[in-house]
């Protein structure tokens, strides 16, 4: 019993932690999902490890990236004080690991079950990025992300385009908004010739991340992941519910334009998003590790539509 309490003591205090980070961002007027790289060396790229060449995932992306873009880190490599020593790797004195999260189980006896029932519970552990290495100098070339899908940023990506063709969603032009109809199962988008340059980024980046905003507003219908159907049971908590469902869009975005090299776009209600999200932030803890969770979850729902 002991031991239980103290695993869920910890588990709030990791959630407090992820959400302590993210909000401070947000209190600065950051939005580390969307432009944790936009300052002069910061990587585009999905954080991965050195180690197994896999991409991290969920609110791990989210704790990268706002690292990466505080310290202007150039390599999306990271990587265990342990992996990068096992790799002749030293890190340079005074650096500091960035945690990131993983949920590990905890075995309990349970009274007339046979089995052991499992609880998961958070867990944390560090990780360095190859620029904190005593052998990384700053005009080093980084290593590309060996599955990244980068393109030339062009008026059509077609890499793109055949990747939202795989997934069937229905997708109209049209109007001055971008949104998705539950109801009717399509995406509305506006004409292309709509999107325009901006500081922030260009016509077609600004095109590919809202779409991509709402094929993740698009995986989480009824026929699909099912992901409104809790929402649809929060009445009291509708606002609490939108922003939820809009981080999980945000953060999708934000994972597939990383995929394929594409900037995030800019928002056009910067202080009104910035302000809703910090509310659902402060107003539930443990909201921003499922949403970053769920986020993956329909990034990898959409890439299972495509073909082998």
């Amino acid at each position: 019993m002991t031991r239980t309490t103290t695993q869920t003591t910890q588990r709030k205090d990791i959630h407090q932690l992820v959400t302590d980070r993210i909000v401070q961002q947000l209190e600065q007027g950051n939005i580390p999902w969307y432009k944790p790289w936009q300052g002069e060396g910061a990587t585009l790229e999905l954080p991965y490890n050195k180690v197994s060449q896999n991409h991290y995932n969920g609110i791990n992306n989210l704790l990268l990236w706002c690292t990466a873009h505080e310290n202007q880190f150039a390599s999306p490599e990271w990587a265990t004080f342990k992996q990068w020593s096992e790799n002749k790797e030293t890190i340079r004195k005074g650096e500091k690991g960035t945690m990131i999260v993983y949920y590990d189980f905890l075995e309990k006896e349970v009274e007339g079950q046979e089995e052991l029932q499992k609880i998961p519970f958070l867990k944390t552990y560090h990780v360095f990025n190859r620029c904190q290495l005593e052998s990384y100098k700053g005009d080093d070339h980084i290593n590309i992300d060996p599955s990244s899908n980068k393109v030339p940023l062009v008026m059509r990506l077609q890499p793109v385009d055949a990747f939202v063709a795989n997934t069937k969603a229905i997708i109209r032009h049209g109007g001055n908004k971008a949104f998705y109809s539950v109801n009717e199962d399509y995406i509305q988008m506006p004409f292309l010739h709509s999107f325009v340059d901006t500081p922030a980024c260009s016509a077609t980046e600004g095109y590919y991340s809202t779409l991509f905003h709402e094929l993740i507003h698009l995986s989480g219908s009824d026929t699909r992941l099912n992901r409104f159907a809790l929402q649809s049971t929060l009445k009291d908590r509708k606002e609490e519910a939108y922003a939820k469902e809009e981080l999980v869009a945000e953060f999708g975005s934000a994972f597939l334009c990383a995929e394929f090299g594409i900037s995030s776009k800019e928002i056009t209600n910067h202080a009104a998003y910035i302000a809703s999200w910090l509310q659902a932030l402060k107003n539930d803890k443990g909201l921003i590790i499922p949403a970053a969770n769920q986020a993956s979850k329909a990034v990898r729902y959409l890439k299972g539509s495509q073909p082998e």
